[in-house]
């Protein structure tokens, strides 16, 4: 017997309805902060992602050639295939450009619990806004995006000013050495590293940076920042807001790429594997020929929030009908199905011929409701109404049997 491919997944209708419901809800913050939707294809040019990122990753990628002996790839996340679209049809477009984006992303790796090889991203890409205000807007959007699933999580703010100015010495690749240390919290490694290089008096002030939650500290102990005034600003603006974060100036991941804001979601339990959203400010249209447009996105890990939900949710919430008629009643039956799917109530009719009571009891399984059409029914115009959950039963006018079932959903 076929399986599905390693490090994928079947998602059956509860499921599925889970995700859609979740996804809705981020849609829903999105165009609410005015993102609207795009839409990039699912494989690209390898060189989109190498130039970025290097030849390394062509080891975690999905990496195949065309019939014309193009080298293409399965998009392993969505940004730079984002900002490829930007240079090829929207460099003129007016300024800020607000997009987002639902979509799944391929990379081939050791899957376990909230990481597979198919996984899916919601993600914003705020293009052209070069400001503290820019930055708060997508921190703030991403934290709405976050309340708006339900998930439990932890948010952290940084910015990369205050490292790069304490390593700033340092060659680049000590200083990526040394990034990767801190990224690990590997301390030791880190003092080994500076002493090397006799520069151990750098130990003490990296990892007071990566230890302390005060921005004025921050200040203290990274030195002179020309960006000191964007950050006060933008962390102004948080707390206007009223977002709820921590931060971290520890966060050392994506230094090659990120400019200046960073900020990561963690869910409080998910284990190891618990970044449920990461971004920041970049710049990278300059990487594929476009102009050095200041830009700053995150994505959610779309999977490891429904992880994280469990089983609440697949919690439904829509009301069911099930309709069970006699033969006398089909004709009449249709067209109350009718009517109860276009007031938005999800209806469902015996398909398979079986008699009134075993209908009933079909519908006991799954539905809310039972609309019952019989002869008299048929012949009267109205409808039995049973609620499946109390044993209830009336009969009553097709309009008020509506209502009844829609003021039901409504609580």
């Amino acid at each position: 017997m076929l399986q599905k491919p390693r490090g994928t997944r079947d998602f059956l209708p509860d499921e599925m309805e889970a995700r859609r419901a979740v996804e809705w809800r981020l849609r829903e913050v999105a165009r609410r902060w005015g993102y609207r939707e795009v839409c990039t294809p699912e494989f690209e040019d390898l060189e989109l992602f190498t130039m970025r990122s290097g030849e390394g990753i062509i080891g975690e990628m999905y990496v195949f050639e065309d019939k014309g002996g193009r080298k293409l790839a399965l998009r392993p996340e969505i940004t730079a295939a984002v900002i490829r679209m930007y240079i090829n049809e929207a460099k003129v477009a007016p300024k800020p450009l607000r997009w987002c984006y639902y979509a799944d992303c391929f990379r081939y790796e050791r899957p376990q619990k909230g990481r597979y090889r198919q996984f899916w991203q919601f993600g914003v890409e705020l293009i052209g806004a070069d400001t503290a205000a820019a930055d708060a807007e997508t921190i703030m959007l991403a934290s709405g995006m976050l309340d708006a699933t339900g998930v439990t999580y932890d948010l952290r703010v940084g910015h990369l000013s205050f490292m790069k100015n304490l390593v700033k010495d340092l060659e680049p690749a000590m200083q990526r050495k040394v990034r990767a240390h801190l990224d690990k919290k590997d301390f030791d490694g880190l003092n080994a590293t500076l002493e090397s290089l006799k520069k151990t008096d750098l130990a003490a002030s990296l990892t007071a940076l990566v230890a302390t939650r005060d921005l004025a500290e921050a200040f203290e102990i990274a030195g002179t920042i020309p960006e000191r005034e964007r950050v006060e600003q933008t962390i102004a603006s948080l707390d206007a807001a009223g977002v709820k974060y921590s931060l971290n100036f520890g966060i050392a991941r994506g230094l090659d790429y990120y400019t200046g804001i960073v900020f990561e979601g963690f869910a409080e339990n998910l284990g190891a594997e618990n970044q449920i959203l990461g971004g920041g400010a970049y710049r990278l249209a300059h990487l594929f020929g476009g102009d050095d447009v200041a830009s700053c996105g995150f994505a959610i890990g779309f999977d490891r929030v429904m992880v994280s939900l469990g089983e609440t949710a697949l919690n439904r919430k829509d009301t069911i009908v099930g309709l069970a008629c006699t033969d006398d009643g089909r004709m009449r039956a249709l067209a109350v199905g009718k009517a109860f799917r276009d007031a938005g109530i999800r209806t469902e009719m015996d398909l398979m011929g079986r008699g009134l009571g075993a209908q009933l009891a079909h519908a006991s399984k799954s539905a809310d409701f039972a609309v019952v059409i019989g002869k008299r029914e048929a012949e009267t115009g109205e409808v039995t109404l049973k609620n499946l959950k109390t044993g209830e039963q009336k009969t009553v006018g097709l309009a008020e049997a509506i209502a009844e079932v829609r003021a039901h959903g409504a609580r």
